[in-house]
């Protein structure tokens, strides 16, 4: 199936005192890469997240989001540091007498340390929180498929037009290599003549036999067999349940080969006039595939 590796989603459930917020942006690239960014105290749900990303996306980039808002931190209780607190009133004592302040210490001079009271967190249950999470986390794993299918359903119609040209350009490779034995009949009787300026008389059988073997040598017949095999294959790779990204992109590389050495044996202008086109589409292709999963 052809998805695209470019998406963006983001959802929000609200449950009871949770407001969960997961937001994911999707790119390109050549493996799974997780890039998640997940407030420290909730660190335990990093592997849960990942596991859970793991089983939709297949390939590509992603940069995800998760915010969590718990109104029930905001009954922690707060502890103080005495032994800090006396260390402090004690210093600010000293520096008083040193310095003959005579306004007296009041208790917003201690609370300008910030240090002295904490914050004790409350343990989280994270059997309650991981449902919520986990359905802000599917919610926007699913907006990000059907934003990828329908990215993809472009770029089907895209190589869908692109292998039709090459299937055109390749009936007609085929056509143009029919008259091989032909063309190398009348040219070995063109180099010859000039050579031995019609003083000598060809042997039309022996001529025929050379002629009869440059063309063995210029066979591009099961060249072309592979192509269409190829031919065959993408689109049976598009069409398959599984990411084919990669597979399509090694099927490429065989189109390329086999094309490189149909130009390589074909003689003729018209064959690398074509086979030039042929291969700016697959070029195309390859291009288009870099962007799916």
């Amino acid at each position: 199936m052809i998805k695209s590796m470019t998406a963006y989603a983001k959802s929000e459930i609200t449950s009871a005192t949770l407001s969960v917020s997961i937001e994911i942006r999707s790119y390109n690239s050549r493996y799974l890469d997780i890039a998640l960014r997940l407030s420290h105290n909730y660190v335990p749900l990093e592997e849960k997240i990942k596991k859970v990303i793991v089983q939709h996306i297949h390939r590509g980039r992603l940069e995800v989001n998760v915010t969590i808002k718990d109104e029930s931190e905001s009954d922690g209780i707060y502890e103080v540091d005495l032994p800090r607190a006396k260390a402090y009133h004690q210093a600010l004592l000293t520096l008083k007498n040193a310095l003959y302040i005579e306004t007296p210490l009041k208790m917003e001079h201690l609370l300008n340390n910030s240090s002295l009271l904490r914050l004790t967190e409350s343990e989280k249950d994270f059997n309650i929180l991981w449902p919520v999470v986990s359905d802000a986390l599917c919610a926007s794993l699913k907006q990000i498929d059907t934003m990828r299918m329908q990215e993809g359903a472009f770029i089907v119609k895209d190589f869908q037009q692109r292998l039709g040209l090459i299937e055109k350009r390749l009936a007609q490779i085929r056509a143009a290599s029919q008259g091989f034995l032909e063309m190398y009949r009348e040219r070995l009787n063109e180099r010859i003549t000039v050579l031995t300026e019609g003083i000598v008389t060809l042997d039309p059988e022996r001529i025929a036999q050379e002629a009869a073997l440059l063309a063995d040598k210029s066979d591009i017949s099961e060249e072309l067999v592979r192509v269409e095999s190829h031919l065959l294959q993408y689109r049976k790779f598009m069409a398959d349940p599984e990411p084919a990204g990669r597979k399509l992109n090694f099927l490429l590389q065989e189109f390329n080969r086999e094309f490189n050495t149909i130009g390589s044996k074909a003689g003729k202008s018209e064959i690398s006039h074509l086979i030039v086109e042929v291969k700016a589409e697959i070029e195309k292709l390859r291009e288009q595939v870099q962007n799916i999963e």
